[in-house]
């Protein structure tokens, strides 16, 4: 318009660009832009000069030229094309370019190599997936530090009684320590998210408890579906008792041919991490404003029944709520349930 100015059309509100680069907030693309947030992030990994760093979701470079000046190598695992070539601009001619490799792909597809510490800024959708990914990975590595969503990270740390206590809480912590490190305000990045991030430190436990993952998930996924409810009250479900009939037939089937071989020591990491329709990580609500459904108290054969409960009142458990327990009470649990014949796989 003559005499006027030029309206220039806004970026979109999903799409904003950096250097050249169009950033799409739906795949989880948001590039720190502190240095200093950046800097602190390194020296809370403690990276050796003798270690081999994996950062994943490297975008840019930002955290990369850091771990760079302190690690030996680092391992960078980037899904989009143009970070990976933005990110090999970034380094042509820098002094530890040479320290640099650069893998395209998909992190959860990739086949990880030997690393120390894992330090990353990843897309909030493939929290769970990767940290079990991660813990899932052989040999040991020392620590992993990473940016997650606030929420995810609060439950990952959470304790028994904490609102946030759910399934996810339980088996991370089976699998490894976990620590928060610092709250980071959604205003370290570009293009900003829609909520504040976390750092959180991972350390994997090493040896871990000899125990079947896939039963232990099987227990503590049941008993998680109504996590405010007591144990007695969810082993006196139809669903529950049926789920546990069936598996004790199994069981006394692979008894006669003596095929129990699977029984301990899986790694069925995949499953601890599916948080698919996973009702414990919903918002807690009161015991007294919790529905009655599916919790009435079915005739059901008197051996699987009086099975079941008979172990929960042994350990002390049947009015005990799932919210309220330790790592040390699922694990005795899961025991005295298996001596008395009864599996969760």
């Amino acid at each position: 318009m003559a005499g006027g100015k030029e309206r220039r059309p806004k970026p979109s509100a999903a799409r904003q660009f950096h250097g050249g680069i169009q950033f799409v907030k739906a795949k989880g693309q948001h590039v720190l832009k502190n240095p200093l947030l950046a800097q602190t992030i390194v020296q809370k990994a403690g990276i050796k000069s003798t270690d081999v760093v994996l950062e994943i979701g490297p975008g840019t470079g930002n955290l990369t030229v850091k771990l760079l000046a302190v690690a030996k190598k680092v391992i960078a695992v980037e899904v989009d094309p143009r970070m990976v070539l933005e990110l090999q601009r970034r380094m042509q001619g820098a002094a530890y370019a040479s320290h640099l490799q650069v893998v395209q792909g998909d992190v959860l597809k990739t086949q990880l190599p030997y690393f120390d510490v894992c330090v990353a800024n990843i897309p909030y959708q493939i929290s769970s997936p990767l940290t079990f990914k991660l813990l899932s990975h052989r040999p040991i590595f020392r620590c992993a530090v990473i940016m997650f969503q606030r929420e995810f990270a609060l439950r990952l740390i959470a304790k028994p009684g904490d609102p946030l206590y759910c399934r996810l809480s339980v088996n991370t912590q089976l699998l490894a320590r976990v620590d928060h490190l610092l709250k980071v305000s959604r205003n370290n990045f570009r293009p900003p998210p829609k909520v504040d991030s976390s750092v959180v430190r991972i350390e994997p436990r090493n040896p871990l408890p000899p125990i079947s993952f896939k039963e232990w998930d099987g227990l503590v996924r049941l008993c998680f579906s109504r996590k405010n409810k007591t144990l007695g009250a969810i082993f006196r479900q139809k669903n529950v008792l049926s789920l546990i009939e069936s598996n004790y037939k199994m069981f006394l089937a692979l008894e006669e041919v003596g095929d129990r071989a699977n029984k301990v020591g899986e790694m069925e990491f995949e499953l601890l991490g599916d948080i698919t329709n996973d009702s414990s990580m919903d918002i807690d609500i009161s015991e007294d404003q919790e529905m009655d459904v599916d919790t009435v108290e079915t005739q059901w054969p008197s051996q699987i029944k009086d099975k079941a409960l008979g172990v929960l009142r042994k350990g002390g458990f049947e009015d005990k709520r799932s919210s309220k327990l330790t790592q040390d009470d699922f694990l005795n649990l899961l025991s005295l349930f298996n001596k008395a014949g009864i599996h969760f796989a």
